[in-house]
Order: C-alpha cells, then structure tokens, then sequence
C-alpha cells in the first residue's frame, strides 16, 4: 500500500522535486516521494512537453515514488493516466491543490475545487484508466467562504481513490498564515480511506504531532524539507527513539556540493547550475556569511568554479571560531 501508515512523504514542488533531489531524500530516510506536476494535456498534445516528461518521471533504487498529474478535463486525464502509469510508481496523484496562479487561470489546480462536478467526473475517469491507486492532493477549498473539503474528500472517495492529501489551507491562502490542522483530523474522521496530513511541517518533531493530533495516516512535508533532506533522517531516528541530529555546516555545505554535481550530470551544466541556485541558497542560509557566499554560488559559470566556491566557503567556515 502507498504510503504506508505513519510514513513521512516528500511532496511534490515544481522546480524542486526532481529526480535528483527526490534522491537525496530518499537516501536520508524519506518514507516515499511525489515527482513534479505532469500537465496531462501539455504531454498528450506537445512532443516537446512529452520529452520533458521522460526526464520527470525518473526515479531512482529503492525510492518509492507517487507520479503527479494536473488538469481538469475529464477526457485528457484519463488518457494521460492510461499512457503515464508504470510499475516503477506507486501510485497516480492528482493534483487538485496547486494555487499558481498560471494552473488555477486554466481551471486546474486547487481552481477544481469549483466545480466538484467536473473534479468528479475527472477523478472517475483517471480511476478509470489507471493501472495505480490513484490519491489526490488537495486544499480546505477557493477560500474561507467556500470550504469544501469533507464534501470533496468524500467525492475522492466515492470516485474510487485510494487516498487524500489535505493542505490545509485554503487557495486564496496560498502558503501565508497558520495551516488548519484541525481539519485534517475532521477530514480523517470522516473518511473511511488514508488521509495524508500537509501544512506547516519545519522538523520531524512537528510530523509527529500532526500525526498525534489528528489521526491521520501519515505526513507529507514541502517547504520544510527544501534544502533540509535531514528532516528524514531526524524522522527515522525519532522511531528509533533517538533525538534529531542536526547537519554541521560541512555536512550541509557537502551535500550542496553532491547535489550540484548530480543535476550538472542529470540536466547539463548550463540548467543544473542555475537550477542550483535557489537550492544552494537553501542549504546554506543560516550559516555565517551565507549571504555573501550565495551572491558567489550565483555568478558560477562552471561545475569546477561552484565546487571551488563551496570548498573555499566551508574552509572560512572551518578556519573562523
């Protein structure tokens, strides 16, 4: 079964969870991984966005991973699912939680809670087709005059889906403010499948809670685990009953280091050293003189030149008291 009860999950984030860093979580510890959105229509349509297909649905050893898809045309999603699904996947996620606004401006996204008629009709068509459990991704609803999500969970439900993830915010929300995790355990309650908890999760710590104070079936991590791939290991450790171990510098300015060398080999110097960027930045805020080290990590032109930037970074760091 996808995910397994009490689990901690990678979401997925555009630009963030490919194969490269879902990796990286996965060798730290992480209980199973979503991969980037996959537009339905864009791969049924484009043999450009099919290319760039290939390369999101990489996946790695042992990574047990959820393949996500969006759009709200019931006829282009179930195609999609039939053509998308593979054994190296655990499931189908559909997203229905994405508030961009370039997503919600086509009807996609958190923009289905809408129209829960036409979300239904696209759930029961990708159920339909899909060769997976199929899980949906989604939101409390457009905004705080229009919650939804015990109807639209029950929707999911009866549509044949195998579990539901709840952000719990709202999309006129977007990330600000504080997620309403009472809702996750309304949701739980009121749902006879696994409801997947996600919002506000900064450490393992808060995994737990969340999984203590909603009863919901496990936790899926976003923000909290950009630049942070420990907060898997520290998850492991806490069922092992041991505390967090916090990275030292080294190890965080190190696996900046491996990660860049990983998407220079994966996407190409060119693409990897500028996707590297906001990762870099990830990494290594809070340490001394990270400001000035990013403006550096930045104005890299080759894998050799960013490699010399972190070594002689974490030199200073190791050289100053």
């Amino acid at each position: 079964m996808w995910p397994e009860k009490g689990s901690l999950l990678l979401a997925p984030m555009a630009g963030v969870t490919d194969k490269v860093y879902r990796e990286i979580c996965t060798r730290f510890g992480a209980d199973g991984t979503v991969t980037e959105m996959v537009s339905a229509k864009g791969y049924l349509l484009s043999p450009k966005e099919r290319q760039e297909v290939v390369q999101l649905r990489e996946t790695s050893p042992g990574e047990r991973c959820a393949l996500q898809i969006f759009g709200s045309d019931a006829d282009c999603m179930g195609r999609a699912a039939a053509q998308l699904c593979e054994s190296r996947f655990s499931a189908l996620d559909v997203n229905m939680g994405c508030p961009a606004p370039k997503i919600v401006s086509g009807g996609d996204g958190s923009a289905m809670l809408r129209d829960l008629k036409n979300a239904e009709k696209v759930l029961r068509a990708v159920v339909r087709s899909a060769s997976l459990p199929v899980t949906v991704k989604m939101r409390l609803g457009w905004d705080e005059t229009s919650l939804c999500y015990l109807e639209a969970g029950k929707m999911a439900q009866d549509a044949g889906v195998s579990a539901v993830t709840l952000h719990a915010r709202t999309r006129a929300e977007m990330y600000a403010g504080r997620a309403h995790i009472e809702a996750i355990g309304e949701l739980s309650a009121h749902l006879s499948i696994p409801v997947i908890g996600n919002g506000d999760i900064a450490c393992a710590a808060d995994a737990e809670e969340m999984l203590r104070q909603t009863g919901c079936w496990a936790v899926m991590v976003g923000r909290g685990a950009m630049g942070n791939p420990w907060i898997f290991r520290d998850w492991q450790r806490a069922r092992r009953g041991l505390p967090p171990q916090p990275p030292t510098p080294r190890e965080r300015v190190k696996t900046a280091l491996a990660h860049a060398q990983a998407l220079v080999m994966h996407k190409g110097e060119y693409i990897g050293l500028r996707e590297m960027r906001k990762h870099a930045a990830w990494y290594l805020h809070g340490l001394r003189g990270s400001a000035q080290a990013r403006v550096r990590v930045n104005a890299a032109q080759s894998l050799p030149q960013l490699t010399d930037i972190l070594l002689s970074y974490l030199d200073e760091l190791e050289r100053e008291p």
